[in-house]
């Protein structure tokens, strides 16, 4: 049990203190070219979040952010002549290019709108023998060899309607195969690059420093990780309920919420699963700890706080996406939201604060992989914001693909840049 409850909080472990601060940021290459717009809905114009777009034929991707809005740089190399839009409930679009810049282009994605009304799971007694049999399959599903992934992550706090804390790292990931077992010790974490923005008051700023940050790329791995939602064993804990089908990258996914089915010393995970009908991988899972308990969700997600600071947990959630390629289910992307309030006793109003952490994979290879040594690994106790300038480099990021911020983090962001030029 003590086991279980680290995992369910390490991805979103955090403390609350008094810290100072610094400004960094930019850098520039130039052996590549830009794809840049917004992605929108055709029939309703409306902008899309979260929409995989990737190079065919490579391990080259990113994702649009909250507005819909994206950059993907591509190396010269690549020799790309397409990219492709991908998102639940859609089609996928192919859109040539050029090998030029394409700077603030609008792209539109067709609803799917078939969605087959399902009472019975075909050929299952019921959705908990489906989820139990994708669990089974997640060693024939998934790599089966060791991964090198490069991610982009960015963590961000934000202070009422203010950011104050903005980290951002390309990071490294090894994973080792997928098979039945559980959580493989030897997955971690290494630093490649990194660079910070951070407020200049003092006096105003509650710093909140999410411990391990980077590490949310092994922890929230829901189908290597196990422990953080379910395993074979565990998923009597949870009533699971079929809901209408939809489609991802043009194929049909089972559709299934899941809730928590008994209370227990920590608390559980509520939200929906997406499989794959042909091969039963898990393609999505969106999930958020129940706060029922609100004294077990902050015995989850936080480690220290000062004396006379009272933590109100609002939500925490998930949303972590897996993309098939040639046959194998990978790592795509994961996203991570805390939202909490704070106030000192004798105080009147409490501050809202919301921290977010997103790690999108850029690529990744399966040859000539070693793994990570201990020792140049991130430590799952560790801040990014406080070990972040080491591994910055002016001339690093001109050239490398990251997930664009939303319209608010830009501007905070570009007003950073004037005031300290």
């Amino acid at each position: 049990m003590e086991t279980r409850i680290k995992r369910i909080g390490i991805a979103t472990l955090f403390v609350l203190l008094f810290a100072g601060i610094t400004n960094v940021f930019a850098g520039n290459d130039n052996n590549y070219f830009t794809i840049s717009g917004v992605v929108k809905d055709k029939s309703n114009r409306k902008t899309l979040e979260y929409v995989n777009i990737s190079v065919p034929g490579s391990n080259l991707s990113s994702i649009t952010n909250e507005d819909g809005a994206f950059v993907l740089k591509i190396k010269d190399s690549i020799q790309a002549k397409e990219i492709e839009f991908s998102r639940i409930g859609y089609f996928n679009a192919r859109i040539p290019i050029d090998g030029k810049d394409l700077s603030d282009q609008t792209f539109y994605l067709v609803p799917n709108e078939k969605q087959l009304k399902e009472i019975l799971v075909e050929g299952w007694k019921n959705p908990s023998d489906l989820v139990r049999e994708a669990l089974r399959r997640i060693g024939d599903n998934y790599s089966n060899k060791p991964n090198l992934l490069t991610g982009f992550y960015r963590e961000t706090v934000e202070k009422g309607k203010k950011f104050v804390n903005i980290s951002e790292a390309v990071i490294n990931i090894y994973k080792s195969p997928y098979s039945n077992d559980m959580f493989n010790e030897n997955d971690r974490v290494q630093i490649s690059k990194g660079r910070r923005l951070l407020t200049t008051k003092v006096s105003d700023t509650l710093a909140v420093k999410l411990l391990g940050g980077p590490n949310l790329s092994i922890y929230a791995d829901i189908v290597k990780n196990r422990d953080i939602l379910f395993d074979e064993e565990s998923l009597s804990y949870f009533n699971f309920r079929m809901r209408d089908s939809k489609f991802l990258d043009n194929r049909p996914q089972y559709v299934l919420s899941f809730e928590p089915a008994i209370i227990l010393p920590y608390p559980l995970y509520y939200g929906t699963l997406y499989i794959d009908k042909e091969t039963l991988a898990f393609t999505r899972a969106e999930f958020y700890l129940d706060m029922k308990d609100r004294n077990k969700a902050t015995e989850a997600i936080l480690r220290k706080k000062p004396v006379g600071l009272r933590f109100n947990p609002e939500e925490v959630a998930f949303i972590v996406s897996y993309k098939q390629r040639e046959g194998r289910s990978y790592l795509n992307y994961i996203r991570n939201e805390v939202q909490f309030k704070c106030d000192w006793k004798r105080r009147l109003f409490a501050t809202n604060y919301s921290v977010v952490s997103e790690m999108v994979v850029t690529e990744s290879r399966e040859e000539h992989v070693n793994t990570i040594p201990r020792k140049a690994s991130f430590n799952v106790y560790e801040s990014l914001s406080d070990k972040v300038m080491d591994f910055y480099d002016d001339n690093f990021w001109g050239d490398y693909n990251i997930i664009a911020p939303t319209e608010s983090l830009e501007s905070a962001v570009n007003k950073l840049k004037k005031q300290y030029k």
